[in-house]
C-alpha cells in the first residue's frame, strides 16, 4: 500500500557558508505526490533558494509518475538558475535516476554531508 508523501523545508549552511534549502521527502512518491513534490518546491522563494538539496532518506518507493514529478521539478530549477543536489536514495533508485538522466540536472550523493561538501 502506498504511503502519502510528506515534505518539509529546512535551512542549513554549507561548509563554505552558503545558505542551502533542503526539501525533505517522506513516504512514497507517485502521481498523487504532486502537491508535496512540485507544490513544496514551487513555494520556495527562487531569489533566495539558489542551492537546493533533495532529501530522499525517508522515501521507500518512487514509481514512474513520481520520477516524472522529480524531473519536472529539476527542469524548473534549472530554468530558475538553481543548483540542485539529491541524497539518500537507495542504490536501486540511484541507478534508476542515473538511467533516466536525472544526473544532468542534479548531483546524486549518499548523504547530506557529502552533498553539502560538493556545494
Amino acid at each position: 500500500m502506498q504511503t502519502d508523501t510528506k515534505a518539509r523545508i529546512d535551512q542549513v549552511t554549507s561548509p563554505a557558508g552558503h545558505p542551502v534549502t533542503v526539501l525533505r521527502f517522506e513516504g512514497d512518491i507517485a502521481s498523487t505526490s504532486k502537491d508535496a513534490v512540485l507544490g513544496t518546491y514551487q513555494g520556495l522563494p527562487k531569489e533566495t533558494a539558489k542551492l537546493v538539496l533533495l532529501d530522499f532518506t525517508k522515501v521507500d518507493y518512487i514509481n514512474s509518475s513520481g520520477i516524472a514529478l522529480v524531473i519536472q521539478m529539476l527542469i524548473e530549477a534549472a530554468n530558475s538558475g538553481q543548483k540542485v543536489f539529491a541524497f539518500g536514495l537507495s542504490p536501486h533508485f540511484t541507478k534508476v535516476f542515473t538511467m533516466v538522466g536525472i544526473t544532468k540536472y542534479a548531483g546524486l550523493f549518499p548523504s547530506q554531508p557529502e552533498a553539502l561538501a560538493a556545494l
